[in-house]
């Protein structure tokens, strides 16, 4: 069963809806803590609080409004501060819900305190808390999110936690994103390889927050695959593998079928409370089951990246292993959900926390680069089993993580991958020599890494030199610069009917071409499957050119072979070779200065193809515009398109036609009725075809607003898109060529070392290898690696060594900015100030003991002189005791909170919510309640509702003439309509309330207009101990009274009610008691004392009608009372929900509205404790 943990409410600042909120706290209970400083209405209430509510007036809150709500006080009706004032008059009225915190030195950490001690102390009173049940206190400082009260008070050493017993608390933190818990838990012996298992990871997915991205996309796969359980792991593993990429394999498996489910106990689908006592399940199971998952820190890692859980992330990272491709995974995971957040600050904050994995990517990387650079380049390549056995290398380009990509130890690697077997130092111009002229080789013009080559034979450094990744890029190069060199030289010189030789060198070396395409679409060394590889396969741009163009010449060599489409053929081949050019930008990448430029063109196409919706509406409008004043039906195709988009787009250049302002006009360039297919038709002309007749000043005033728009708008439009566009590749000009640098280097890394059309016999060699000798593809080790596993442990020790180092790092440079530095210095000064806080309290207390003893010494001096004669009685100072000093302030604030003599006016009757009622009243602050008082913007509701017993209740609505049988202040029938303040106003036509305004018209709930009398007997008896003897509270005697409480109802009442027309007794005193006891019961009500008689401030009270009661009070001096006995034993609820007992006479006790004044009344009536 949950804790109920008290409500709380703090205001800090605050405008109309925290009015309300405040407003609606009191009026259910909730105790509000208002901080004084903090600005608008909490300085407004707070600034008002310590006056009487009479002295809070319209004006005053009109004035503090103007002063603390100037930017909005414009927009403040008379009614709004009419409403602000009735609110604040009843918030400060109960001022035991009210505390107004005023910051000083300590800030608001004390009022977190004070707070969380007040709740610990409430459930201590409650039997929930003790000094042994330190879990009960972890959980309530886990509730209230105060971490320092837990290190301080329960994390003080006097109780040994077990790493187990701190488990479900863990699971709380965790749920309610609470990271310092979660910190102070792991440094507490909370392990994570033991607290996350099976069930515990699934239950944390159950209770991802609703709002959260990764959720939705989980209902949506658990919506695809309805035979599947709730949710199971391979669920979350589906949707992380679309978010992590092609490259990685599913983190969790799909279990298989004759395999039993993971989940050992039904994971509950309600919602977790903090107090983690669902979760002490998920703990109990046998000691030999197996339940924790394979990598339990990634598992709670990618929980908390997928619920953008900065903190939580950070420090999950820190516990685990395999730091740096957990920090590109997740940047990669971030990265993927924030372009589907619909949420713009959600997807900032991600695209921020990704930054900042990415940065403690590289910050670690650098450490180990520093420490050690062939083992850092180790990890870069190391397959990661618990990241889908995806690499580093791998994880960082799929996230697009430039900065590391870009990192100095990354790009060595790339440098060196790219050279191969040779030596970085070598020129380019040295290896393109070489490879024009092999014997060089031989020479030592150029030089090798390993020393064995350079001291070996011919055979080593040829196939050293032609496998090394350059020599393959420089012979594709060279070889596709001849390939075009040769097209073109067939598509001008060579092109005949029947292929020439040089031709059929062309259609050789495309076969070369499409080959190698077919080779790198089937290429699989990790076996990812066909269509995955094929899905990577056309996520490359480039490879999407490629195959464009050799599907385009398969169709101009078709066309070409066909003598009937030989031309034909020709301008598809002749548009094919513009496709192969641009392939040419793809080699231009290798250069550091180029590349950036060919990205930027790439990103400009962009720009243009999004400009080009824009320039179609203006192109197309004014051309249909011109075509249609200038030229009468013309029914041409070609020349209809001509006219309406080929001129205009060609007018953005300056070519203007001549015959548009009509002044060189000439037939002879066109033709009249438009047959002749060369000429256009003549625009719109005069009976003689010579002069034009369309309006020329239109046109040209078309042509101008056409050209303005066009010229000077949106050609600048675009020209400024292309320089936002430019300056942001320019910004990041070396990071954006390191990074496009790599996919060039894995391409001709695998490629075939024989530039095409010498390729085929590779492309032979490998179906040798993999059709005949089944040899499968493997791909190299300098590009991916899979290490032992004692390698790989030590690796990952050393890398999980120097991640300290790197967090050590970087908290110290924290704690070097200047604001971290004040914060320190701010934290000592409060740590002073607590330790002297202590020592001025003892002074204090020490102070106060010795003048009370100064008191006591007094009076025995003044009675000794008193005893010795010396001087008169009544010149005696009297020296009040502290008891008595004491018992009067308690007599005062007792006194108050019964009944605040400050009321003058109904309360309950002017509360803004009718009970039980969808109407609001009007608000009448106190100054506003009497009639006489001018109110001319009081306008409220009308509100008669109907009852049950429709024969003993007026008439429902405002219609006046329903109500003209009704005789007030007299006895209408069995209505007694008097009122026992006397007569009263009935204004047109219906009564006056004689306390005032309510701000309610109508009768409400209440039968009658006017007075609806109730009877409310206040039945006591003397409280006794054990022995019979009455008990005394200091030297007044204490009563016992019997009250009952109904349902739906944290308040006692007074038995009674409103009295039926022609009842003596009401109905709801008589449900009290049985049957047999009503005429006793009648026959005590006689013999009793009236101790009240008159208005009722009752919240059912409206304008036309309000509740006047009769208390009596029926007391039994005597415990042997026959009659108290036989009242006793009659006591009876006839609704279930309705309890009756005898509860103590105090001021503490919870009553009804205006029912303690009159307990209070009896009170006095017998002299007894209140």
């Amino acid at each position: 069963m949950a804790i109920k943990i008290p409500i709380v409410c703090v205001v800090l600042e605050g405008g109309p809806g925290t009015l309300n909120t405040i407003y609606n706290a009191i009026t259910h209970g909730t105790p509000c803590v208002v901080v004084e400083g903090s600005g608008r209405v909490a300085d407004v209430i707070a600034q008002v609080s310590g006056l009487p509510v009479p002295e809070i007036t319209i004006s005053l809150i009109q004035k503090k409004l103007s002063v603390h709500f100037r930017e909005m006080f414009a927009t403040f009706t008379e009614n709004r501060i009419v409403e602000w004032t009735k609110k604040i008059q009843d918030i400060v009225r109960r001022r035991q819900l009210l505390t107004i915190f005023r910051e000083g030195k300590d800030g608001q950490q004390d009022v977190d305190v004070a707070i969380l001690q007040a709740l610990l102390k409430a459930s201590q009173n409650h039997g929930h808390f003790g000094h042994e049940n330190w879990d009960h206190q972890l959980k309530l400082a886990v509730a209230w999110n105060r971490v320092d009260i837990a290190r301080s008070e329960i994390f003080s050493g006097e109780w040994q936690w077990k790493p187990a017993d701190l488990h479900p608390v863990m699971a709380a933190a965790l749920i309610s994103n609470k990271p310092e818990f979660v910190k102070l838990f792991l440094e507490n012996g909370v392990q994570l390889k033991e607290f996350v298992t099976w069930d515990t990871l699934l239950y944390l997915y159950e209770n991802l927050e609703s709002s959260c991205l990764f959720r939705c996309k989980l209902q949506k796969v658990l919506v695809e695959d309805p035979a599947a359980p709730p949710l199971q792991m391979h669920h979350v593993a589906q949707v992380l593998h679309e978010l992590l990429g092609d490259s990685t394999r599913p983190l969790y498996p799909r279990p298989r079928p004759g395999d039993h489910p993971r989940l050992l106990l039904p994971v509950p689908h309600t919602k977790l409370n903090v107090q983690g006592v669902s979760l002490r399940s998920l703990y109990k199971r046998s000691p030999g089951q197996a339940a924790f998952t394979m990598d339990p820190v990634r598992d709670l890692l990618i929980w908390a990246v997928v619920q953008n859980r900065r903190e939580l992330a950070e420090i999950i990272w820190a516990q685990g292993q395999d730091s740096i491709a957990a920090a590109l995974a997740c940047s990669k995971i971030l990265k993927e959900l924030s372009r589907e957040e619909e949420d713009t600050d959600g997807s900032e904050e991600m695209l921020a926390l990704a930054e900042d994995f990415e940065l403690r990517a590289v910050g670690v990387f650098t450490e180990c680069y520093r420490k050690d650079e062939e083992r850092a380049q180790k990890l870069l390549i190391r397959v990661s089993e618990a990241w889908g056995k995806a690499t580093c290398l791998q994880l960082a380009l799929q996230a697009k993580d430039m900065k590391f990509v870009s990192h100095g130890g990354v790009q060595a690697y790339l440098t060196k991958v790219w050279w191969g077997q040779l030596s970085v130092d070598n020129g380019w111009w040295r290896v393109l020599l070489c490879v024009l002229a092999c014997p060089l080789l031989l020479t030592g013009f150029v030089s090798f890494r390993d020393r064995r080559l350079r001291a070996g034979g011919c055979a080593g450094r040829l196939r050293a030199f032609f496998s090394a990744p350059v020599v393959v890029f420089l012979g594709n190069a060279l070889a596709y610069s001849a390939f075009l060199g040769l097209f073109a030289y067939v598509l001008i010189v060579d092109f005949q009917p029947v292929p020439s030789r040089r031709e059929l060198v062309v259609y050789a070396w495309l076969f070369s071409l499409g080959c190698e395409e077919t080779r790198q679409l089937l290429y699989n060394p990790d076996g990812f499957g066909l269509r995955k590889v094929a899905t990577l396969y056309f996520s490359d741009f480039w490879n999407k050119l490629d195959l464009g163009a050799i599907l385009l010449f398969i169709a101009g060599l078709t066309c070409r072979l066909l003598p009937a489409l030989l031309y034909p053929g020709r301008v598809i081949l002749s548009l094919d070779f513009i496709v192969f050019c641009l392939r040419l930008m793809h080699i231009f990448t290798v250069s550091r200065t180029l590349g950036p430029k060919i990205i930027m063109v790439k990103r400009m196409m962009k720009d243009i193809f999004f400009f080009l919706f824009l320039l179609v509406v203006w192109v197309v409008s004014f051309g249909v515009a011109q075509q249609a004043i200038l030229i009468h039906n013309e029914s041409r195709v070609d020349w209809i398109f001509r006219g309406v988009v080929y001129h205009s787009y060609l007018m953005l250049f300056g070519q203007i036609p001549a015959y548009i302002d009509g002044v060189n006009f000439s037939p002879d360039q066109c033709s009249p009725d438009g047959t002749d297919p060369y000429k256009p038709k003549c625009p719109e002309t005069d009976a003689t075809r010579l002069t034009p007749a369309f309006p020329n000043w239109l046109t040209v005033l078309l042509l101008c607003l056409y050209l303005l728009f066009t010229n000077i708008l949106l050609l600048n439009l675009l020209i400024a898109m292309f320089n936002y566009t430019f300056q942001q590749v320019q910004e990041h000009t070396d990071q954006i060529w390191k990074f496009q640098r790599h996919d060039l280097i894995e391409e001709y890394h695998g490629r075939p070392p024989a530039p095409p059309p010498l390729i085929l016999l590779s492309h032979l060699q490998l179906l040798v290898k993999r059709l005949v000798l089944k040899i499968p593809a493997k791909r190299h080790k300098q590009l991916r690696n899979k290490l032992e596993k004692n390698e790989e442990a030590a690796l990952l020790s050393w890398e999980m060594y120097l991640k300290e180092n790197y967090l050590q790092n970087l908290q110290f440079q924290l704690k070097q900015r200047p604001e971290q530095k004040t914060q320190e210095i701010s934290d000592r000064v409060n740590a002073m100030l607590d330790l002297l806080d202590p020592a001025q309290e003892q002074r204090l207390a020490s102070l106060e003991e010795q003048v009370a003893e100064t008191a006591e010494a007094l009076r025995w001096v003044v009675q000794a002189l008193r005893d010795g004669g010396f001087g008169a009685e009544r010149a005696l100072p009297a020296l009040a005791s502290r008891r008595a000093s004491e018992e009067l302030s308690q007599e005062v604030g007792r006194r108050r909170k019964a009944g605040d003599p400050e009321d003058a006016h109904h309360v309950n009757a002017r509360h803004l919510l009718y009970p039980d009622a969808p109407v609001t009243r009007f608000p009448v602050p106190d100054e506003k309640v009497p009639w006489e008082t001018e109110f001319q913007i009081y306008a409220p509701p009308f509100y008669s509702a109907e009852r049950k017993d429709k024969a003993v209740m007026d008439p429902v609505g405002n219609n006046l003439e329903s109500l003209s049988e009704i005789h007030f202040n007299a006895v209408d029938g069995l209505v007694d309509r008097r009122s026992f303040h006397g007569p009263y106003v009935v204004e047109d036509g219906l009564p006056r309330n004689p306390r005032g305004r309510t701000g309610l018209r109508g009768r409400g709930s209440l039968c009658c207009f006017g007075p609806n009398h109730a009877l409310h007997p206040v039945i006591t008896r003397w409280r006794r101990n054990q022995d019979g003897a009455i008990c005394r509270k200091g030297i007044k005697k204490m009563l016992e009274v019997l009250v009952v409480m109904r349902c739906l109802s944290e308040l006692w009442a007074l038995p009674g009610g409103s009295r039926d027309p022609g009842e003596a007794v009401p109905r709801k005193l008589k449900d009290v008691f049985r049957r047999e006891f009503w005429p006793s019961l009648e026959a005590l009500l006689r013999q009793g004392t009236e101790v009240y008689k008159g208005y009722m401030d009752d919240a059912r009270n409206t304008d036309n009608a309000w509740v006047e009661t009769v208390a009596i009070s029926v007391h039994f001096q005597d415990q042997s009372d026959v009659e108290l006995k036989r009242l006793n034993s009659h006591l009876h609820a006839h609704e279930p929900e309705v309890s009756v007992r005898w509860q103590v006479v105090d001021g503490g006790l919870p009553l009804c509205a205006s029912h303690g004044a009159i307990l209070q009344k009896v009170a006095v009536l017998f002299g007894a404790h209140y």
